[in-house]
């Protein structure tokens, strides 16, 4: 796909191997999944590109019929959102449901008209993550994750909402790798070019929210990140300072919601500090 040959053609330090990453990727979710005790997997699907991204590593390491997509509208979602959502089942044969979630949404902020579009969207995030924590349960299926590395950097999701999974298999990927491998995997592609959007009100986009595009934070984030490049180091990149500082100050601000929460010590065993055995200690 032409544009994103031409995002890679601009920043080929992010160009995957494709074929190794999904057999790692795919090989890796099983492992965790069985592992766990299951053999089936739920995950909510958008519309967008990285839950059908998810959707699909799913089904390669499961087969579709250990697969449930999960739509979950409200009643401001863009129909477009939920005719991507069917090209990716119906591409990969999976079984979907469809779940309304405006009239529980609603219901709640009845009693608090003035809430923001943010609490409002961030409830709606946390609405579908119940709903798929139900559903794990009803079908016996470990959740699967939908959320980039470039979101989980920037904290640009909701922490027990759209950020919460029991296995999240692109979580390591930039946004402009999960194009890359989306393109590889066969992704719809009315699905990879659209403009990227949470889909909490008319005409949002994560870009304009974010006050950047996608290319530009994965390219300053693989110096910042992975190379660990210095600020002079950034700037000679080309790299102005009040880009480097924004996304600084949203990785620092939002590492809480990267970690599990915080227990505070009293005991000489405490769990997920001094008790970290594997999880087949004892066996």
């Amino acid at each position: 796909m032409k544009m994103v040959a031409d995002m890679l053609e601009q920043a080929p330090f992010l160009r995957l191997n494709e074929e190794l990453t999904t057999e790692l990727l795919t090989t890796a979710l099983r492992e965790e999944v069985t592992k766990a005790g299951f053999s089936k997997v739920v995950l909510g699907l958008s519309g967008g590109i990285d839950s059908a991204l998810s959707l699909y590593l799913s089904v390669r390491a499961f087969g579709p019929e250990n697969v449930i997509a999960v739509r979950m509208p409200y009643k401001t979602s863009s129909p477009s959102s939920l005719e991507d959502a069917e090209a990716a089942i119906a591409a990969t044969g999976v079984e979907a449901l469809t779940i309304d979630i405006t009239p529980q949404i609603d219901a709640y902020f009845d009693m608090m008209p003035d809430a923001t579009p943010l609490r409002r969207g961030n409830k709606m995030a946390r609405e579908r993550m119940t709903i798929l924590y139900d559903l794990s349960a009803h079908y016996n299926a470990l959740v699967i994750g939908t959320s980039n590395r470039t979101e989980l950097l920037l904290g640009y999701g909701t922490q027990f909402g759209d950020a919460a999974s029991a296995v999240n298999p692109i979580g390591d990927l930039y946004k402009t790798q999960v194009r890359q491998l989306a393109v590889y995997l066969g992704v719809p592609e009315q699905i990879i070019a659209k403009p990227p959007s949470a889909d909490l009100w008319e005409e949002q986009t994560d870009e304009g929210e974010l006050g950047f595009t996608y290319l530009d934070v994965d390219c300053l984030l693989h110096y910042m990140v992975d190379q660990r490049y210095t600020l002079d180091q950034l700037r000679a990149q080309g790299f102005e300072d009040e880009f480097i500082a924004k996304v600084s100050k949203r990785i620092i601000q939002n590492q809480y919601k990267r970690t599990m929460p915080v227990i505070l010590k009293v005991g000489n065993r405490t769990v997920g500090v001094d008790f970290r055995y594997l999880r087949d200690w004892g066996l």
